[in-house]
């Protein structure tokens, strides 16, 4: 009686453990998706630290000594990535003056720039302490009416837009991006949570505001949708080996943008961005 009862307990828990084992069909992994050289990418959000075109910026004194301290010691974890290739947010037909500009500052890494942003400031030292020859910009403009919501009369959908402005609000209130100290601020910036509402504030949104039987907002979302893919085709055009490691800079939307463009592609593979920021 002992011996069944024992062999029957051993059956029970074996059973429990093979229950444990089983992966949900949702989470198993039935398709290669990456080729078996991928070539890893490091895809960093920065603020804009000099003067940007953009709508909105992150007030940033870019010649503070404690600021380039500090940009520094970013630098310096960024570059334990050991990137061979830097990607910054440049228009390609700038390749030959911010290649030779690149350059003479791995020769002058005490260089002073007149007016330094974010690629002369990070993306160039992390290029140098990494050791990094290459440079390119994929960058490429195309306006779109990111205030269309103001224009469109009889909108159908009346509140959506509003509840999330709203709630972004209270979002950017429990989360200042003003006042707080620089790691911090690049931290949240590169924040998955953060980055997808980059898409939502930018982009998505603007699908909500429509008139009867019209798609005024979602015509303008996809000029930005397509300025982003035109950015992914420019960095898909650089030549490549299988050495190569890839470190981006960019602005944070279009950050969010490569990040959904880098997990999908077979081409590359996308790093953890805070095993680098922590």
């Amino acid at each position: 009686m002992k011996n069944n009862l024992q062999i029957t307990a051993l059956i029970l828990l074996l059973s429990l453990v093979s229950c444990s084992c089983k992966i949900a069909y949702s989470k198993k992994k039935i398709f290669k998706d990456k080729f078996d050289d991928a070539v890893p990418v490091l895809n960093i959000a920065t603020f804009h630290m000099g003067e940007t075109s953009d709508a909105s910026s992150t007030a940033f004194d870019e010649k503070d000594s404690k600021n380039q301290k500090d940009i520094r010691d970013l630098a310096k974890k960024l570059a334990a990535f050991r990137p061979t290739i830097i990607i910054i947010e440049d228009r390609p037909k700038n390749d030959p003056v911010r290649k030779a500009d690149y350059f003479d500052y791995l020769q002058n890494p005490k260089k002073r720039f007149e007016n330094p942003d974010e690629r002369e400031l990070l993306a160039y030292e992390v290029g140098r302490l990494s050791g990094a020859e290459k440079i390119y910009g994929i960058d490429f403009k195309e306006g779109y009416d990111y205030q269309i919501g103001g224009k469109v009369k009889h909108t159908v959908d009346k509140s959506t837009n509003n509840r999330y402005w709203k709630l972004i609000d209270e979002n950017e209130k429990n989360n200042p991006e003003e006042g707080i100290l620089f790691y911090d601020l690049f931290k949240l910036n590169n924040h998955p949570q953060y980055l997808q509402s980059l898409i939502n504030i930018n982009a998505d949104m603007l699908t909500y505001i429509s008139s009867q039987g019209k798609s005024e907002g979602a015509d303008e979302a996809g000029k930005f949708y397509h300025r982003n893919l035109v950015m992914f085709s420019n960095l898909n055009q650089i030549p490549l080996d299988k050495n190569d490691r890839i470190f981006i800079l960019m602005g944070g939307t279009h950050t969010a943008f490569f990040n959904d463009f880098l997990k999908r592609s077979p081409k590359y593979k996308l790093e953890d961005s805070f095993h680098y920021l922590n």
